[in-house]
């Protein structure tokens, strides 16, 4: 699997691990994990660690496009946490996709992620 999911607070923010390159399976895991936590909690503070992650087989380019167009709402604070020049563009690529206030943080300031979500 190349996602792997971690609730925190309560399940109010969601750590999600994405490493080597995502295929269609993992959103089959992936998006009713989130979906629950959306009918639980409501909005959810969501840290996307990238850090070992290559990018997206196409079928899984799709899902994710799908995903982002069905939860525009549903994340009110999105932690992109990463190593390398094009994931810290991520940040600014996923926002037209997305309501949620984004902000990129390097892997070695993943605790500051955590604590920037958690913040009310």
């Amino acid at each position: 699997m190349s996602i792997k999911l971690k609730e925190e607070n309560g399940g109010k923010v969601l750590v999600v691990h994405v490493s080597g390159k995502l295929v269609k399976a993992d959103y089959d895991h992936f998006v009713p994990e989130f979906e629950r936590l959306v009918r639980q909690h409501g909005k959810l503070n969501v840290l996307f660690d990238m850090t070992d992650f290559h990018g997206w087989e196409a079928a899984a380019l799709w899902e994710d496009t799908k995903f982002a167009i069905r939860h525009f709402s549903d994340i009110e604070k999105l932690a992109i946490v990463g190593g390398n020049r094009w994931q810290q563009g991520m940040a600014t690529f996923c926002k037209p996709f997305t309501k949620a206030t984004v902000q990129y943080f390097d892997h070695a300031d993943d605790a500051a992620a955590l604590t920037w979500l958690s913040e009310a």
